[in-house]
């Protein structure tokens, strides 16, 4: 059983993603399951196979602990690593090829609090790869791309996987799009388009953030997919096949 998380920024479009790769998947003659891990979710584009809702409920948190929503979110992300053994059991009872994991939509939530990497490392399956959505309609200005790629390197460190960095939304940024690829691919371009930004001060941090990340080695080139046209899809699905088939780091 191979196990793919899938994280990102709020709103970046993680679970219409999750559900994008068990689409393809069992279109293509795999035995995917699905597992939320987001004990906020109010409805999601797919049935999960596996839900942490059934474990933790973030409602019910409100009532007994007189919270509000935020503080709900944070006691109930705490509490998903508590019931690894149990969901862990779910997903091998049904016994998949692969198991598409959606998580939080707060990543901070996720990636930062001791609960996520916990889980990461202590689910128990062949081979993880972890998927970084880049929100194309976020990304469009320089600024904004380098933030975003310090948090994609972030969450590799903290989750300690090896990871593949999507684009999403591709179909709402065609404009934007080689351009973004571009920022992607070239550490030059990147830091060229930094230097035509008005805010001086900002665009001067940011350009010392990038060549902090390239000397790391952390900048990764991007795969451009759509959850509404499956555009990218082979390429995302080829690059995870070349980590959980080979163990290869994803660092090109």
């Amino acid at each position: 059983m191979d196990s793919i998380f899938v994280t990102g920024t709020a709103g970046a479009g993680k679970s219409v993603l999750a559900s994008r790769l068990l689409q393809w998947y069992s279109d293509n003659g795999s035995y995917p399951v699905s597992l939320n891990l987001d004990p906020g979710a109010e409805s999601l584009p797919y049935e999960p196979d596996v839900d942490v809702r059934d474990y933790v409920d973030v409602k019910a948190i409100m009532e007994d602990y007189n919270l509000g929503p935020n503080g709900s979110l944070i006691i109930a992300s705490d509490l998903i690593s508590t019931h690894l053994e149990e969901i862990q059991n779910e997903v091998n009872e049904l016994n998949p090829e692969v198991v598409v994991i959606d998580t939080p939509g707060q990543i901070e939530l996720f990636a930062f609090r001791a609960s996520g990497p916990y889980f990461v490392g202590n689910f128990l399956a062949d081979d993880k790869v972890n998927i970084f959505v880049f929100d194309g309609t976020l990304v469009s200005s320089p600024i904004n791309f380098v933030s975003i790629s310090l948090l994609a390197s972030s969450v590799m460190l903290r989750l300690k996987t090896s990871q593949v960095n999507v684009l999403s939304k591709s179909d709402l940024i065609i404009d934007k799009l080689p351009q973004i690829l571009g920022w992607a691919s070239s550490s030059k371009k990147l830091e060229d388009s930094l230097n035509q930004e008005k805010e001086a001060e900002y665009s001067l941090l940011s350009k010392e953030v990038l060549r902090a990340l390239t000397m790391g080695d952390f900048l990764q080139n991007l795969i451009a997919v759509s959850g509404l046209t499956m555009s990218g899809m082979i390429n995302l699905v080829a690059a995870i096949a070349r980590i959980v088939s080979q163990g290869e780091d994803r660092k090109d």
